[in-house]
């Protein structure tokens, strides 16, 4: 059993441990607030441009933009978003081990993928994992611009141009609730009719002047904003998950000094009670 100065030693070095997870804690709460904003700020555009591209994606349109065309698949295209930063528990893990599901299930019919990844973790894993990355970003800030975006997207939607991949699609971690974040695949590219069911009711629009532009224009912002809040909604999920991780690590932390400070206190009350049997065994040979 440990003496009394090495479990004092020990107790000291976990009490400087749970300090430092506390306040990671509450910066972590104090992020994810800010995140959720920019999150919930950002929904009524992403939801709104959706429901405009379903309906022109179920419409008998007089131009058929190539995005909306589906043709016959040889090789996706994934864009997966991670975190740039670890100690938030298994997010990274559950997204990219659905991410890797998905990709074998292709690879199964005969389909090979490609990747562009946003964020380190991803990269860090996938350099490991193995697979043919055409883009990668890193180092997003907390607050990200679609700006720090856009190269990254273009050359996955110039690949879908070039007929190099068939199907695009976004993996992503869901913000549902401060305990809860789902990762999710969904298809971008080609768009998908049946994305929005929920809808009832189907029709067109007038374009003026030219529905050529107006429809290039729209689903290159429409791409651009699922991606865009993707990422911002990856940041709030990063922040949830990592505030409750370092408040399980904090709690884990409180219950080890207990656990600790009891052997220590039993160990003292060990080494008193053997003193005074010393002294009155001493005091009785007397």
């Amino acid at each position: 059993m440990a003496n009394a100065k090495e479990l004092r030693k020990q107790i000291g070095s976990i009490k400087n441990t749970q300090k430092i997870t506390s306040a990671m804690q509450m910066v972590a709460a104090s992020k994810m607030r800010k995140a959720q904003d920019r999150m919930s700020r950002g929904r009524p555009y992403s939801e709104q441009i959706r429901a405009v591209i379903s309906h022109i994606a179920n419409a008998a349109a007089e131009y058929r933009h190539q995005f909306m065309v589906e043709r016959e698949v040889k090789r996706v295209g994934y864009i997966v978003v991670s975190t740039d930063k670890g100690l938030c528990g298994g997010l990274n893990v559950n997204l990219l081990k659905a991410t890797v599901l998905d990709m074998k299930r292709w690879s199964e019919q005969g389909v090979e993928a490609d990747l562009c990844l946003i964020g380190k973790k991803g990269i860090q894993f996938f350099r490991n994992y193995g697979g043919n990355v055409l883009a990668a970003t890193q180092d997003i800030s907390e607050a990200p611009a679609v700006e720090d975006l856009v190269g990254s997207i273009k050359v996955m939607l110039d690949a879908f141009d070039a007929g190099k991949v068939d199907k695009i699609f976004l993996s992503n971690n869901v913000f549902v609730n401060t305990m809860t974040q789902t990762p999710t695949i969904e298809q971008l590219v080609p768009l998908d009719p049946s994305q929005d069911e929920s809808l009832g009711h189907r029709w067109d629009y007038i374009y003026e002047p030219d529905a050529r532009q107006l429809i290039e224009g729209l689903i290159t912002r429409y791409l651009e904003s699922q991606v865009y809040q993707a990422v911002v909604e990856n940041v709030a999920c990063e922040q949830a998950a990592k505030m409750i991780a370092m408040k399980s690590a904090t709690d884990n932390a409180g219950e080890l000094i207990d656990e600790l400070e009891l052997i220590m206190n039993n160990a003292r009350q060990a080494a008193i009670t053997q003193e005074i049997s010393e002294i009155v065994s001493g005091a009785a040979a007397v």
